[in-house]
């Protein structure tokens, strides 16, 4: 079992919006699950439509047996719930691929806003480094605090401008850069303002993100690829087999 969180990663998510915590999954697990990753990748239709920012290959656990067993991984269960202080259920998982060499920085966003949720204060995510990723290899970024904002709409990943069009104090607030070794993750909550380097070594960056939403979320009724296919009426309590409590 990895290194679980403790007081001080709790303090520090719960201040900043996002947190650092070295080892969650051993280094050998998170070379096992690359090799996993690159293969499903092989297979899975990759929703990011020829994008330079990622591939990205969505709710993997329903697709590759050996994936599902890193997303439904217990260290990274109990962690988000010791983060988040609430009962949860998965929302999703993915995995992303930046390609070496050629990829874009994928630019400053908040994740909830692309999401049809209606009331999920405290969803969180574990983008877990399955490699290393220094800062040249596609590593993450962050801008402390911002979490609270809650009032943005959907930002372009693609568009350096994006955010700060809409929320332009922001371009002045501290950010901070956490390279990551093979096994280490980062938590962040969903409205935390986030982007990534470009991949510019000369290996693919692979990454698995599980996404987590409150228990009691509920459907807002707009369209999304991961509830498309289940026919949930607006208002409905997002409890099916596809979103697991945790």
């Amino acid at each position: 079992m990895g290194t679980m969180v403790d007081s001080s990663h709790i303090e520090a998510y719960r201040r900043d919006g996002f947190v650092r915590v070295k080892g969650l999954i051993s280094r050998d697990e998170a070379f096992h699950f690359r090799e996993a990753a690159l293969s499903a990748a092989e297979r899975i239709r990759d929703l990011s439509a020829g994008s330079p920012i990622f591939a990205q290959f969505v709710n993997v656990w329903t697709q590759d047996e050996e994936m599902a067993r890193l997303t439904l991984h217990p260290n990274i269960g109990a962690a988000a719930k010791e983060l988040a202080g609430v009962p949860l259920r998965l929302w999703h998982d993915q995995i992303l691929i930046k390609a070496p060499g050629t990829s874009k920085a994928t630019e400053f966003h908040q994740d909830q806003p692309y999401w049809p949720h209606a009331n999920s204060p405290n969803p969180i995510s574990c983008w877990i480094a399955l490699g290393d990723v220094p800062v040249e290899a596609g590593c993450m970024t962050f801008i402390p605090g911002q979490q609270r904002r809650t009032d943005l709409q959907a930002q372009n990943l693609a568009d350096a401008r994006s955010l700060f069009e809409v929320a332009p104090e922001m371009r002045w607030e501290p950010r901070v850069t956490l390279p990551l070794r093979a096994g280490d993750v980062t938590f962040h909550h969903g409205r935390c303002p986030h982007m990534a380097t470009p991949n510019l070594s000369s290996e693919p960056r692979v990454a698995h993100v599980a996404i987590f939403m409150d228990a009691d979320t509920t459907f807002t009724g707009a369209s999304h690829v991961v509830t498309d296919p289940l026919c949930f009426a607006a208002g409905a309590l997002l409890d099916h087999q596809r979103f697991p409590l945790v």
